[in-house]
């Protein structure tokens, strides 16, 4: 089997391939539909159990081509990935994906507890509603990310800051070992910037995995084991003297 019968529902997810990577891509190319260039050409990656992992490189270099394509947003054209040692979707409970802020009409009529809340839906299958336990893990989010005050305020009344701690929230709510980071400190004030810093502290100290698209440089070296320099869909090797990390492209030493 090398794909989840039901999306949503813990039947037919097929466990983690022991010793495996958390994420492993061999020469990667993706092409968004109708395009007649890969947006990702040759990309090869490992991120081991628990790293954390930054991917750097201007718009366009294909850090959110990539994290889509592990999250099983977008097929390979060739190459293979690998996600615990198993295709992407294999067990969508392992991976939380967290889009750009942009990506998300914020004008759908839902507040930010049901926001986040959808972040649930995987461990409930079609026809479940949220129970106690569900209720539980998003009170603890809304905490943990200072929105508990905002938790029955409309998404669209959110500041830019908010909205991305909202994002955030709904990642973490799926309680995944897998997250896939698209920008979450990108054009967020110093408030979430410190609460964001926080929370990946603590999913370090949990073991977590996160792989994170970013442009802050500043941050690199303290808050990552490694970095992917990625510029038109390639890798490139690090610029010299930027952070390298545990070496986990294809351009190791």
């Amino acid at each position: 089997m090398t794909d989840a019968r039901f999306p949503y529902g813990r039947k037919g997810h097929v466990p983690p391939v022991m010793g495996a990577p958390a994420l492993e891509a061999r020469a990667v190319c993706v092409a968004y539909p109708g395009a007649s260039r890969p947006a990702l050409d040759g990309v090869s990656l490992c991120v081991p159990v628990g790293a954390h992992v930054a991917l750097v490189g201007p718009n366009g270099s294909g850090k959110s081509t990539l994290l889509k394509a592990a999250a099983n947003l977008l097929p390979l054209r060739s190459g293979e990935l690998r996600v615990y040692g198993n295709p992407p979707g294999a067990c969508h409970h392992r991976v939380a994906y967290l889009p750009q802020r942009s990506r998300i009409d914020w004008r759908f009529p839902i507040t930010v507890r049901g926001l986040v809340t959808t972040g649930r839906y995987v461990h409930l299958g079609w026809l479940r509603r949220p129970g106690p336990r569900d209720d539980d893990a998003v009170a603890d989010v809304l905490d943990l990310l200072g929105l508990s005050a905002l938790a029955e305020r409309q998404i669209g009344q959110l500041s830019g800051g908010q909205q991305q701690r909202a994002l955030l929230a709904r990642a973490l709510a799926q309680e995944a070992d897998l997250l896939l980071l698209d920008e979450p400190l990108n054009a967020v004030d110093a408030e979430t910037r410190a609460i964001v810093a926080d929370v990946l502290a603590k999913l370090r100290r949990q073991g977590k995995t996160v792989v994170v698209a970013t442009h802050d440089l500043g941050r690199l070296e303290s808050d990552f084991d490694g970095a992917l320099y990625l510029t038109a869909g390639r890798e490139m090797p690090p610029p010299p003297g930027a952070f390298v990390g545990v070496p986990v492209g294809q351009h190791r030493a």
